[in-house]
């Protein structure tokens, strides 16, 4: 069994992705005991609550890697490699 890959961390903010989850096409987020669950197209928060400081990171760095995090949606849904996405700096 896989375990979900970490693809991103900055700002003490974590990014995951689920292998085989369900639609819409989202990744996980997790700071400091609180989790969030993105829509990737929207940017939207769909489950969770966040830090406003950390919410506006997260949607910044939404933003710079939608085609990225897509990819990876679809890696994950052919059981493919999850690949790292560079961080905020």
């Amino acid at each position: 069994m896989r375990t979900m890959p970490l693809i991103s961390e900055f700002y003490g903010i974590r990014i995951y992705m689920y292998w085989n989850d369900h639609l819409p096409p989202h990744f996980h987020a997790e700071y400091n005991g609180f989790h969030i669950m993105v829509h990737i197209l929207e940017g939207s928060v769909l489950k969770g609550v966040f830090p406003l400081k950390q919410l506006q990171l997260v949607e910044k760095w939404v933003t710079l890697h939608r085609e990225e995090l897509l990819d990876n949606w679809n890696r994950a849904k052919e059981n493919r490699d999850i690949l790292h996405i560079l961080p905020l700096e």
